[in-house]
């Protein structure tokens, strides 16, 4: 990893007695390219987002936007669905109401429990971004190439497992939303 400031190699996993195989590249390299796919796609999205309306928009609310799910959920049920405590799950869905993503509502099935559904304007946020990251996956085909978007997408496929593909408590690991 470089240190963009200083421009210097700051990576300590790096074993320097480990020769690297001709034409092949140190292990450590694939999770830090994906990741930085992955941040390359957060990043641009969000600054579309910003462009279409929503400026307040965090990676860490489209999280917590898909656990609300259509139907809603206590703040323990986010907590869960995102692998975090009912304390920072309730932060989060606080700073969506704060924004206007997200409202409380008596639960029709237990009065004493209260809901959290998205707001339109949470429908819309999530719209947007499905339609955004449908533009950034075509600007990948258009320097890639259909096939190779396709092979790399196929691939990640076959190595990662289809119950944890589609995870919503990515921010349990990155850090609490």
């Amino acid at each position: 990893m470089v240190d963009h400031v200083a421009g210097e190699n700051v990576n300590q996993v790096v074993d320097k007695g480990k020769e690297v195989p001709p034409h092949d590249t140190p292990g450590y390299e694939l999770p830090l390219l994906l990741f930085g796919g992955f941040r390359t796609l957060i990043d641009r999205l969000h600054a579309r987002l910003a462009e279409e309306g929503h400026p307040d928009m965090r990676p860490a609310h489209g999280f917590a936007m898909q656990a609300i799910g259509v139907h809603g959920g206590t703040a323990s049920d986010i907590g869960r669905r995102l692998g975090v405590s009912k304390q920072a799950a309730g932060k989060t869905v606080d700073r969506l109401l704060a924004a206007g993503y997200a409202e409380r509502a008596d639960d029709p099935a237990d009065a004493r429990r209260k809901l959290v559904r998205l707001t339109p304007r949470g429908y819309d946020a999530l719209a947007r971004s499905a339609a955004i990251f449908d533009d950034l996956r075509a600007e990948w085909i258009a320097v890639l190439g259909g096939d190779r978007v396709r092979d790399v997408e196929a691939a990640l496929r076959n190595v990662v497992p289809a119950e944890t593909a589609f995870r919503l408590d990515a921010t349990s690991w990155l850090g609490t939303p």
